[in-house]
């Protein structure tokens, strides 16, 4: 193995950078509405539940394969498995993953930065609730806008890749996320000093035994897949900061305090969210168009409108790039790992693929609105998200969980000894037969949901 692998300069570094790519989207866009649709705090108990009996574990096993093979996922299994196995295999499925993840997360990360520069321009000042939305229509349907705000979002993220790792990629992650978590703070306090706030909050931190009698299984669903697909597993996303850290502390408190940073975003989002829209009379369950078109009718009712919603697509801005640069170092190893490349040419030589890949997503509400690959109304965005959500981040959950459980593969005895090397909390032994046979049951169960529920709806 290198000697002179790169290391990150700090724990807290390492904390906020796997915080940076597991907090993303799935935070603070989808986890309010899927909430507000599910029954409120109801459903965020049952969320938490799910996150520490699934995502936990497997947060713990990808880590530990990063830090035992000192690669990122494009090679790490050629390291750790037994001779003569193809656990290897499996590294076009993860690197496949992050290409098809930042497909369509450089698109939406383009939308965030227009967001933020309509709303510092002034420019849903005084617009009703159609106008907003027509606005964000004809933001989705322009062609050139989508592609060049998707391009600026690859450069910047890419850009700072090319910094380095420390100089680049750690730095501006650490900025970027106490940033956000000072604009949360500063935003929620607002929410909480709107009139008719307290209902909102009611909702969603008062459970209401009613819902889960009446709407239980929609709420495991929702509470499993969310808590499932939060943490970003499954695709060597979290296993290449693994390989940049040393063995001083055990990864099982690594993986707690990451998890924590996780949903503690997620649940600040929703003290925003929810007072604002119970202060406005909003419905909470209004759907993925909560954050785009209904909120910036909140900000355009509220003294300072326009720095409010301006601090809060910043924040948004700043949850969408933390997860871009967090996947795009990813995708700069796998060059580096691979063919040995420089970190100048592999940050080089993916620009020009992530961008050439992203043009279907960036053109897929306008030039080639016309191709609706689930269904009607659905476009290539679905797609590819349907694709990475529901089958890759499961498929390969499951992979890292059989590869760090059986004989055939890393081995447990090999699995708990790397993930408790050093300091702090470590993973249970007591855990062994849950996650050799009980985990990867569950897993295979939302891996079908998803398709249940595509058929069903």
């Amino acid at each position: 193995m290198e000697q002179n692998r790169e290391r990150l300069s700090s724990r807290l570094g390492f904390i906020l950078l796997s915080a940076g790519c597991a907090v993303g989207l799935g935070n603070v866009w989808r986890f309010p509405y899927v909430t507000g649709q599910n029954g409120g705090a109801i459903f965020v108990l049952v969320y938490l539940f799910f996150l520490a009996i699934f995502g936990l574990p497997i947060m713990v096993m990808e880590f530990s394969v990063g830090r035992a093979s000192q690669r990122s996922v494009a090679t790490a299994f050629n390291e750790l498995e037994p001779k003569g196995t193809k656990w290897h295999w499996f590294r076009y499925v993860a690197m496949g993953g992050n290409f098809i993840l930042m497909m369509f997360y450089t698109t939406i990360g383009g939308w965030m930065l227009q967001y933020l520069i309509k709303i510092i321009g002034g420019e849903f000042e005084g617009a009703n609730t159609q106008q907003v939305e027509t606005v964000f229509s004809q933001m989705q349907q322009e062609p050139v806008g989508s592609v060049f705000w998707m391009v600026v979002t690859t450069l910047l993220g890419f850009g700072i890749c090319m910094l380095g790792l420390r100089k680049g990629v750690e730095k501006i992650t650490k900025i970027m996320m106490s940033s956000l978590f000072v604009i949360m703070l500063v935003l929620a306090v607002r929410s909480f000093t709107l009139p008719g706030a307290m209902e909102g909050l009611q909702f969603y931190l008062w459970p209401d035994l009613n819902q889960i009698q009446d709407n239980w299984w929609n709420i495991v669903g929702a509470a499993m897949g969310q808590a499932f697909f939060t943490l970003s597993i499954g695709i060597g996303s979290m296993a290449i900061f693994g390989s940049y850290i040393g063995k001083s502390r055990s990864l099982m408190g690594e993986a707690c305090n990451i998890t924590l940073l996780d949903t503690l975003v997620a649940l600040v989002a929703g003290l925003i969210i929810f007072p604002a829209c119970s202060s406005f009379g909003v419905d909470v369950g209004s759907g993925p168009k909560l954050v785009f078109v209904t909120l910036p009718n909140i900000f355009n009712s509220m003294a300072g409108g326009r720095i409010w919603g301006a601090l809060f697509f910043l924040f948004m801005t700043f949850a969408a790039l933390t997860t871009i640069i967090a996947v795009f170092e990813n995708i700069v190893s796998f060059g580096m790992d691979l063919f040995h490349w420089s970190r100048k040419k592999s940050v080089t030589i993916n620009i020009v693929v992530v961008i050439l890949l992203s043009l279907p997503c960036a053109l897929g509400f306008s030039l080639l609105s016309g191709f609706q690959p689930l269904g009607a109304g659905t476009s290539i965005l679905d797609l590819e998200d349907f694709i990475v959500s529901n089958n890759l981040l499961p498929i390969g959950s499951l992979i890292f969980l059989l590869f760090c459980t059986r004989k055939s593969g890393w081995g447990w005895e090999n699995f708990i000894e790397e993930a408790n090397q050093g300091k702090g909390w470590k993973f249970p032994k007591w855990a062994r037969f849950y996650v050799t046979w009980i985990l990867p049951i569950l897993v295979i169960f939302i891996f079908l949901q998803g398709y249940i529920q595509m058929i069903l709806a």
